[in-house]
């Protein structure tokens, strides 16, 4: 029987046997070559302490808190990446032998739905495929951000989200790229990746930094993917006035100290929260998510988009059960967990 990765337990992960559904009429059996983990929402339910909200209803479009906490076990890994075994006889897009992925966790084949699965080119690595989710909503957040030709643009948050829209901001004109980030190992691949100047705010005043390298002005837009209150607090004091600041990480509840009367109350910046899967769009009808996946689709097979240099580190499907628990407490070394299947 084939097997996934499972949490059993916060902070605990495991293999165990499933069995695949009978194939359907528009079903593929897909044998997975690899597949890659979801850092931040995912490792965040891993360790225990994301989404304590409750369960969202559509119909308030609100948190109803009393719901049940978390419940165990839980399929680890977002997206995977195989080779067509067989399809039902009305799939028509895809046979035998295709390359394709699709949302997915860590397991050894997959049983997806046609409409569900999209192909890769030979040209493009497996790991474009794993880096779509993550471009998806960079690229909401660019549009959402409104960024424009000449603007000085601050990035904070180095994970896989922030280093995909650290090079969307550049396809999309921004003439100074501006990586907020603590960890050494993520500012150094900023800058291989198009960053202008890095700052570790740590060692400075992230705001003041920023300023200062855009002739006091701040930054036109910031944009804010590490999930920190304290990094929200230094958007605030780094954007220019009358600036944008879009708000995209999902984070748990902040503590107390975000303080919107200084600079925030003083600048009067935009605040914009993204999303890119809550539809519709803000420019809906010309926009959705479908437009959103297509264009970080074209970033990523193009290149504009580096995936190779994001899927680190690569790892054994077989050596998941050890890898995923170390990496979850150490991500400030880590960047999107990859696998490879035997």
């Amino acid at each position: 029987m084939p097997r996934e990765l499972v949490a059993t337990a916060v902070g605990k992960a495991s293999f165990r046997e499933y069995d695949l559904p009978p194939l359907g009429d528009s079903d593929i059996l897909v044998n997975t070559t690899h597949s890659v983990a979801k850092h931040g929402t995912e490792m965040s339910i891993f360790k225990g302490y994301g989404l304590p909200r409750g369960t969202w209803d559509p119909d308030y479009l609100a948190f109803r808190p009393d719901s049940q906490r978390q419940t165990f076990p839980v399929p680890l890994g977002n997206t995977a990446v195989g080779l067509v075994e067989a399809v039902g006889p009305a799939v028509s897009r895809f046979q035998k032998g295709d390359r394709v992925f699709a949302y997915g966790p860590f397991r050894e084949q997959h049983m997806w739905q046609e409409d569900h699965v999209r192909s890769i080119p030979d040209r493009v690595p497996w790991q474009a495929a794993g880096c779509l989710d993550p471009a998806d909503f960079a690229v909401g957040a660019v549009r959402d951000g409104h960024v424009r030709l000449g603007d000085v643009v601050a990035v904070f948050g180095m994970g896989a989200i922030g280093l995909c829209v650290l090079q969307a901001v550049r396809a999309a004109g921004a003439h100074m790229l501006i990586a907020v980030e603590s960890s050494t190992m993520r500012r150094e691949l900023a800058l291989e990746l198009g960053a202008d100047e890095v700052v570790d705010p740590t060692a400075v005043d992230a705001g003041l930094a920023i300023k200062d390298l855009s002739d006091r002005r701040g930054a036109d837009v910031c944009i804010e993917y590490s999930g920190s209150h304290m990094a929200l607090q230094h958007a605030f004091r780094a954007v220019a006035y009358g600036g944008t600041v879009v708000a995209g990480a999902f984070p748990g509840s902040y503590p107390a100290g975000l303080d919107l009367g200084a600079e925030a109350h003083m600048n009067r910046p935009t605040l914009i929260f993204s999303r890119s899967c809550s539809e519709p769009n803000p420019d809906y009808p010309n926009w959705d998510e479908a437009r959103l996946f297509a264009v970080a689709w074209h970033l990523l097979c193009n290149g504009q988009i580096n995936s190779e240099a994001l899927v680190q580190p690569v790892v054994a499907f077989d050596d998941l059960d050890e890898v995923y628990p170390r990496i979850a407490e150490d991500q400030e070394n880590y960047l999107k967990l990859g696998a490879v299947n035997n």
